[in-house]
């Protein structure tokens, strides 16, 4: 014969199996649960097993449990899932990974009919085709405003109609035609609200970025970075390669503009004073395309050894 417990201590036993999982575990998924059957949440306690527990329970006994596992352990990275306990919501505590855990809950969503007085999480839009009902029924329709027509003695609805938009209660003219067209509008399952782990709570849209998303990220901010310290002048990592090439022009234009030379302009002014020497340097794919026009008379008149340079450097046009 099974004893049973008193108020006092369920909750007893109810903060011993939290205070286990706080020290157990370092992630956690809260997850909204409006609408949720308790068949529902058993199979996707059936699927979480393993490396998952989903645990329910009144929002100011696990408060009140939270807070009384810091004081007792100084773990105060816990505190930060108080401010999300508000509402019907659960915590799945979990070792394994949050994407695949998140994704497995996801699963376990289940269609619903258009109840009286619920909230339309998404627009219900109504078909257009044969609804199977005889025409007694077109009541229901003329209601709600719906074009219908008698086609071989049953009901047809001849356009889509909007019947509820998102947001709105359900309505017992609405229900009850939802019901005699056995349409199921909406699915009801957990849903992920916020996710923590190790102390640090954010948003379950994190779970879906990708490495190229990060990579991607990290490099528009670096952008960012370099082309604000360029504007302001302030030396930075992202910002040096560039300051110091704008820094080589500088000197590069003055060194050209004077005769004050240095090694790494000596070769730019030796093309200055003698352009021929861009023939041998550019390739001959540049030339055809309009290269510089003081290039084209050294190729006319040294025909062979614009030829020998082109083989040399694996351009050879007679490959």
């Amino acid at each position: 014969m099974t004893v049973k417990l008193s108020k006092a201590e369920k909750k007893v036993v109810y903060d011993k199996k939290l205070c286990s999982l706080l020290d157990e575990h370092t992630r956690v998924l809260i997850a909204v649960a409006d609408n949720v059957g308790s068949n529902q949440l058993q199979n996707i306690r059936k699927g979480l097993r393993g490396d998952s527990i989903v645990l329910m329970g009144k929002n100011t006994l696990i408060r009140r449990c939270i807070r009384i596992h810091a004081d007792k352990t100084g773990n105060k990275n816990y505190l930060n899932l108080l401010p999300l306990l508000v509402g019907n919501v659960g915590l799945i505590f979990t070792k394994g990974d949050l994407k695949e855990v998140s994704e497995e809950v996801a699963k376990y969503k289940v269609g619903a009919p258009a109840r009286v007085g619920l909230v339309a999480p998404i627009d219900v839009v109504v078909p257009p085709g044969n609804t199977g009902l005889d025409p007694s029924q077109t009541s229901f329709f003329q209601v709600l405003n719906i074009p219908t027509k008698i086609n071989k003695g049953t009901v047809e609805i001849i356009t889509p109609v909007e019947l509820i938009k998102k947001g709105e209660k359900v309505g017992s003219s609405e229900a009850a035609l939802l019901a005699k067209l056995g349409i199921r509008p909406f699915s009801y399952g957990l849903v992920i609200l916020s996710v923590y782990e190790n102390g640090s709570v954010f948003s379950p849209e994190v779970l879906d970025l990708t490495e190229e998303d990060l990579i991607e990220k990290f490099a528009a901010g670096v952008s960012m970075v370099t082309s604000l310290s360029l504007a302001v002048s302030y030396p930075t990592l992202a910002a040096a390669p560039h300051m110091f090439i704008n820094a080589y022009k500088n000197v590069l234009a003055v060194a050209i503009a004077t005769e004050y030379t240095f090694p790494q302009a000596e070769k730019v002014k030796e093309y200055l004073k003698d352009p021929s020497k861009f023939a041998v340097a550019a390739p001959v794919v540049a030339a055809e395309a309009g290269a510089a026009p003081a290039a084209e008379p050294a190729e006319e008149k040294k025909e062979e050894p614009a030829e020998e340079s082109d083989d040399d450097m694996g351009f050879s046009l007679f490959d």
